[in-house]
Order: structure tokens, then C-alpha cells, then sequence
């Protein structure tokens, strides 16, 4: 039988479904993952609430509460009585939970992110080299490698920053699933913080040039994609990347890679997520 759980849902990004109300189906990542063991309920006086950083909504609520941010930003619990973050933070009020996670749950497929290639389908694919798909002009990492990799060849620019195609791209993925490479490059660097843009070129074969997480590692086999962490500078960041491009040896052997370490990282399990709430709910 199902433990009774009663929750809410405020202050999420923009498209975060935080109320089933008048709903046939509840796109909300935590209430899945959790109604694997829980019997919930959605009440606007919860037991608990699940909040993040988009608004002060959360103010108003006096149950426990319980921070969750896919962004560079640190839990204050002042605010809180738990939280789910990316960082790795040792403490029992914690749990490490990045935005890398919920993104794969959000396509249904965080146990089963396995790869089949067929390297030379996806070659035929990839009909255009590189690509740059960003809002936010204000990351200098990212910024600088667009334009010194454009010295080699056009790297198309289809969001706000630098565009360079005369419009914006509204499908994200069918954009990305044309090109070789795709610049992933955080807004910001920290420790533990990997989110979407290393997710979303995998799931259509593009290959990610990362950087933001300096422990990629630890959650991720850095085989299977460009890791800025390995080069020294840019330069020869960008003559790996050439190299790769020249040489389909090398283009396959990074296809054919698994996406995750062995044993995959417990934070990218969501029996973790159960784990946690288990845990906080006991009386």
C-alpha cells in the first residue's frame, strides 16, 4: 500500500505544471517519480511543499519546505527545511538531484539512457557542422570559443546571443539533430552543475563540446563527448575538435561510447528522489 503524501507546487519555470487541477494528465517530474510510492494528493495546505527560485510564492506556505534549483544558486535554509540541488553538499537535509536528471525523466528515459548506434546513419544526418543555441550573451567562456571556433568553420547561431541565421529557433531539438557538434557550454561554472545543454545534444546524437561542470566526471563517461576540462587552453580545445571533424575513426569511437559511467551515478537514479522523500516523511 502507498503512503498518503500531500503536496504543492510553487515558484517553478515557465511550462513547470505545478496544479493537475482540470487535467487529464500530470506533466510534473516530482509528482511521477513520486507516485512510484506515494499516494498524492495536491492541496494548497500541504504537508510539504516543493518550491524553486522563479518567485516568493513559497513565503505564504508554513509546512516544511523543500527547496529544489536547477540553477547556480546555493539552498538557504533559513527558508527551508530541506533541499534538491546539484551541489555536493554533505548533509542529511540534502540531496543531490541535478537539472541533468529531471531532464532525462522529462523524456523518459532516466534508467534507460542506453546508446544503438548506427554511425554511419547518424553521419548522413548531420548534414551541417556545428551550432550555438543561447539566450544569455553574458558568458565570456562560451562567447570567446563561438567565435574562435567560427574561424574554422560557420558555427550557426539560431537563439538571442550572436544570431547569425535572421531568425530564432522555435524547435530546439529537430535544430540541434542536423549538426555534428553542439557548444554546451554552461551560463556559469560551479561543481556539480550540469543541466539541459549536455542532455538535449545527446538525445539526437549531436556531439556536446561541454564546459561548467568540472566534476562532469563523476556523473558522466567524458569518453563520449568534448570535455573543455582536458585542453589546457582553447586552442587546442579547438584543434581536437578539427580533428574529430576530419576523422571519422574518431567521430565513431565518441558515438559508440556509453553515455554514463559504470556504476551509473546514484544521483542520476530516481529511487534517490523516492529515497529522500521516504526519509523526510517519517514522523
Amino acid at each position: 500500500m502507498k503512503q498518503p503524501l500531500c503536496l504543492a507546487f510553487t515558484d517553478f519555470w515557465e511550462g513547470f505544471e505545478c496544479n493537475p487541477t482540470g487535467k487529464s494528465h500530470f506533466d510534473n517530474v516530482f509528482y511521477k517519480i513520486l507516485s512510484e510510492r506515494f499516494d498524492i494528493t495536491i492541496s494548497d495546505s500541504p504537508e510539504f511543499l516543493i518550491y524553486s527560485v522563479f518567485g516568493s510564492n513559497h513565503k505564504r506556505y508554513t509546512c516544511p519546505k523543500v527547496f529544489y534549483t536547477g540553477e547556480n544558486i546555493r539552498p538557504n535554509f533559513r527558508e527551508c527545511q530541506y533541499a534538491m540541488t546539484f551541489d555536493y553538499l554533505n548533509d542529511d537535509r540534502h540531496l543531490r538531484f541535478p537539472l541533468s536528471a529531471v531532464t532525462l525523466y522529462e523524456w523518459g528515459i532516466l534508467d534507460g539512457f542506453e546508446k544503438h548506434i548506427d554511425c554511419e546513419q547518424v553521419k548522413r544526418e548531420k548534414t551541417q557542422f556545428c551550432n550555438f543555441l543561447f539566450s544569455n550573451p553574458n558568458a565570456r567562456e562560451r562567447n570567446t570559443l563561438f567565435q574562435k571556433l567560427s574561424k574554422y568553420k560557420r558555427v550557426d547561431s539560431g537563439g538571442r546571443a550572436f544570431n547569425n541565421l535572421g531568425y530564432y529557433v522555435d524547435d530546439k531539438m529537430k535544430f540541434l539533430s542536423q549538426y555534428k557538434f553542439t557548444i554546451a557550454f554552461e551560463n556559469s561554472e560551479y561543481p556539480g552543475y550540469t543541466t539541459e545543454k549536455l542532455v538535449h545534444p545527446k538525445l539526437v546524437n549531436s556531439i556536446p563540446i561541454y564546459w561548467g561542470n568540472p566534476d562532469v566526471h563523476k556523473d558522466w563517461n567524458t569518453k563520449a563527448f568534448i570535455n573543455a576540462y582536458e585542453f589546457s587552453n582553447d586552442k587546442r580545445l579547438i584543434e581536437y575538435i578539427m580533428e574529430i571533424d576530419q576523422n571519422d575513426d574518431l567521430y565513431f569511437a565518441l558515438l559508440k561510447q556509453p553515455h554514463f559511467t559504470t556504476p551509473k551515478s546514484y544521483h542520476l537514479d530516481r529511487h534517490a528522489l523516492i529515497s529522500f522523500f521516504e526519509r523526510i516523511t517519517q514522523p
